[in-house]
């Protein structure tokens, strides 16, 4: 049986060992198979790319060792061992559970605006609206809240995300004792009987489905689906992604192979994207710092995004010029981690920083 490898997925310093060759603690990134199994302590890559670099695949693994070519610890698991070994086996083989696209068409409508995209007024013409509806496939629920609906790379609908925003300030609406203020299409159909009980969701990259649409466009990758909406608006020169949320740089980047990629992620996301980007040494993924050399102290204690950097360097340059000026490290240095913190003192220290 062949085993596939991938880089260990962060989880914390536990995850993260010492490097064969500089000796190092918490820096070696060990090659695990689908169970979290390690081919070998010598297999893995060394955070310190410049003064150790040390990386060994398992492909070079095996060249220097071809007696263990195929060899699979589960060929000597033990009997007890079978049956989940044949449960896992069977699960890898569900099929994909999806929503029925004529849902999707139902509730995509240029007509009649959300909260959310009736805030979008403020920014853009209506003809600009209308292309966003459909390039997202934005819809609305006859509460006019905005639906997020997650469309693959191959036209399916995994599921949508309802969300209440403000239509004065486009802010999302937190408020604990309002009802409904977060919920998802699959968990509405599977209550009302309309998907079975074993349905199970699989999700993936907001705004999937346009990598297909433009095959030589850049890819920006941003958290929220609402900032890959605006931003699209503002800067179509890219295909702007959302992962959903900070902890979901995940698996579902695989879908992102072979494309030029730049994640932009929220100010006080950089240093985990930073982390999380060294788990996907297969994909061409560079993040960015604009906003970490350009955020005010404001901006930092208000955790923007690019969407609210761009909507303000775009629409209030005015604004944009001073607050630049105003920005010194020390005032930042507290939302910095600090192994980042030479890095951004440069940012800064350079107010002429060339953009996009």
């Amino acid at each position: 049986m062949k085993r596939s490898f991938r880089l260990e997925k962060y989880k914390g310093t536990r995850s993260r060992h010492v490097c064969p060759q500089c000796g190092g603690k918490r820096c070696f990134t060990l090659y695990v198979d689908e169970s979290g199994v390690p081919l070998d302590d010598s297999v893995g890559r060394c955070d310190h790319e410049s003064s150790c670099g040390y990386h060994l695949t398992p492909s070079e693994f095996y060249k220097a060792h071809p007696e263990l070519c195929g060899k699979d610890w589960r060929d000597d698991a033990p009997d007890w061992l079978a049956p989940a070994l044949e449960r896992r086996k069977q699960e890898k083989q569900k099929p994909l559970c999806t929503i029925p696209i004529e849902l999707v068409r139902r509730s995509v409508r240029v007509d009649v605006l959300s909260d959310f995209t009736n805030w979008l007024t403020t920014l853009f013409d209506t003809d600009t609206i209308a292309m966003l509806t459909h390039r997202y496939q934005i819809g609305v629920t006859k509460t006019n809240d905005v639906i997020y609906f997650q469309i693959d790379l191959n036209g399916n609908c995994r599921t949508g995300k309802i969300m209440k925003y403000n239509p004065e300030t486009g802010k999302r609406i937190k408020d604990a004792n309002t009802k409904g203020k977060i919920n998802w299409i699959h968990s509405i159909l599977k209550r009302s009987g309309h998907l079975p009980e074993e349905w199970e969701l699989t999700q993936c990259l907001y705004g999937e489905h346009l990598l297909k649409e433009f095959p030589d466009k850049t890819v920006a990758l941003v958290e929220s689906e609402k900032t890959a909406i605006i931003c699209s608006g503002l800067m179509p020169d890219y295909i702007w992604l959302a992962t959903g949320g900070k902890s979901q740089f995940n698996e579902r980047l695989q879908v992102l192979a072979g494309r030029d990629v730049i994640a932009f992620p929220d100010v006080d996301g950089y240093s985990a994207w930073c982390e999380k980007v060294k788990d996907f040494p297969n994909l061409n993924i560079s993040v960015s710092n604009l906003l970490q050399g350009n955020a005010t102290v404001e901006d930092f204690e208000n955790h923007i995004d690019i969407a609210d950097w761009l909507i303000r360097w775009k629409l209030h340059p005015e604004t944009f010029d001073k607050e630049k000026r105003n920005i010194t490290f020390e005032k930042v240095k507290p939302f910095i981690s600090e192994e980042y913190q030479e890095e951004v003192l440069a940012l800064i220290e350079d107010l002429d920083l060339i953009i996009f």
